[in-house]
């Protein structure tokens, strides 16, 4: 998807939407992170009942939309803790502690 087809996709979503802004500026910006991160460091920072949420706000599924891994992946603590990690899944479900992290840095 470009990036205008993209913002056209967040104004028609933008039209119907009902609820509260926070929820849907944080959608907005869970889809923009993770054009960059990817999805599978953006499915660690979230649980999946949140993008699960962002998504029917968006209209969309971001693994449809994004790259498995971004170019910053390697900015999210949480995706280079998955490093030794063997199944990806169970992280994301928080089965393996100590993965999960909101947390990126340089």
């Amino acid at each position: 998807m470009t990036d205008k087809q993209l913002l056209e996709q967040v104004n028609s979503a933008l039209q119907t939407f009902e609820g509260d802004c926070h929820e849907m500026e944080s959608a907005v910006g869970a889809l923009f992170l993770g054009r960059q991160f990817g999805w599978k460091p953006l499915f660690l920072i979230h649980r999946p009942s949140t993008i699960r949420k962002y998504e029917e706000y968006l209209g969309i599924t971001f693994r449809d939309v994004m790259p498995d891994v971004g170019p910053f992946a390697d900015k999210s603590n949480a995706w280079r803790a998955l490093g030794g990690v063997s199944s990806f899944w169970k992280a994301v479900k928080g089965e393996i502690p100590g993965v999960r992290s909101s947390q990126a840095t340089k």
